[in-house]
């Protein structure tokens, strides 16, 4: 997909979250613009981060969405049964990367050039 046909949302909380910092701090190192939506602030977006992760109020978790969207550009791959979220690129979706997997998820979706790690 076009890079300008999609938009990055970032689901974070209020509550200070090391991995919401870091997350924030990639996106804002590589220019990469994105929406903020708290999920402590907006049930609606809580609901969709729990049906995401399996129940988890897991952030951040990152959507590329189509813009003015909130929803994953595609389905997100579905989790195996009883594992966490943490980590997996689940295509369109991830949720609480390390900055490797981060990097990785950003470059794969064309939102990195390779030329910029």
């Amino acid at each position: 997909m076009d890079q300008a046909l999609k938009e990055l949302i970032l689901y974070t909380r209020t509550i200070p979250c090391p991995d919401c910092m870091r997350a924030k701090r990639i996106l804002e190192e590589y220019d990469i613009p994105y929406t903020e939506i708290m999920i402590d602030l907006d049930a609606e977006a809580r609901a969709r981060v729990e049906s995401w992760t399996g129940g988890f109020q897991a952030v951040p978790t990152l959507v590329l969405a189509r813009p003015g969207d909130l929803f994953p550009v595609t389905e997100p791959r579905p989790l195996e049964a009883g594992r966490s979220p943490r980590g997996v690129d689940r295509g369109s979706l991830i949720t609480e990367p390390d900055t490797h997997s981060l990097k990785h998820w950003l470059t794969a979706r064309g939102l990195i050039s390779t030329s910029l790690l």
